[in-house]
């Protein structure tokens, strides 16, 4: 583990630089510890992948004080071993035609039928790894080897909100219409970030999601 400096207002706590359930959960349980703690100017505590970043106000923060609770709270989080899913959310979606235009050709990329495709994405229950590019944007993994396929080398400008991709071993939807590079298979109508609604995303790190055609 290694704790560092980003600039004047966030510290970033770094585990094993690798897409791993068990690391992913202990940057999950150490964003947990210091939110409860709500230490004085900590604006936010963000895990990802195998890192955590902590926003803090460096004019209402005691950086030590600071320092001392994310090597205390990291030592405990290290000890996590436990990867079970908090919840596991079912996400309809309509796959191929105008909802997933890539679909044929990651089917063809992948030498099996888009059938093969689509139950092979939906056969898995993933794990939300972390949230980020756009609010409410999940990265899940990991997609069945059989399926992975690179992103596009140029990004389409436009890709329509509820959009079901793949990026290597990684699946997610766009929760509203952005750029994207993403392999796009399929579409939902599940409104997957909400403003109005508390929380606002509909997935949580450490949470499961499993896709179910229509």
């Amino acid at each position: 583990m290694k704790v560092r400096l980003a600039g004047d207002a966030m510290v970033i706590v770094e585990f094993d630089q690798v897409i791993d359930p068990v690391v992913n959960q202990r940057a999950i349980d150490l964003s947990g510890r210091l939110r409860a703690r709500a230490l004085p100017g900590v604006r936010d505590v963000v895990p990802g992948y195998c890192s955590v970043g902590v926003h803090f106000d460096p004019l209402r923060t005691d950086l030590a004080r600071l320092e001392a609770a994310i090597e205390d709270d990291a030592r405990a989080a290290e000890a996590v071993t436990e990867t079970a899913l908090t919840h596991v959310h079912e996400i309809p979606v309509s796959y191929g035609g105008a909802n997933g235009p890539d679909l044929g050709a990651v089917a063809e990329a992948c030498q099996c039928s888009a059938a093969e495709v689509v139950e092979r994405h939906a056969a898995t229950v993933y794990r939300v790894y972390m949230l980020g590019f756009v609010p409410g944007f999940a990265y899940l993994g990991r997609v069945d080897p059989r399926i992975t396929v690179p992103r596009h080398r140029v990004p389409r400008e436009r890709v329509p909100a509820g959009s079901v991709g793949i990026a290597g071993e990684q699946t997610g939807v766009y929760p509203v219409e952005s750029p994207g590079g993403w392999q796009l298979i399929g579409r939902t109508a599940t409104l997957m970030f909400d403003p109005n609604r508390h929380p606002a995303s509909l997935l949580a790190a450490g949470e499961g999601v499993r896709f179910v055609p229509q």
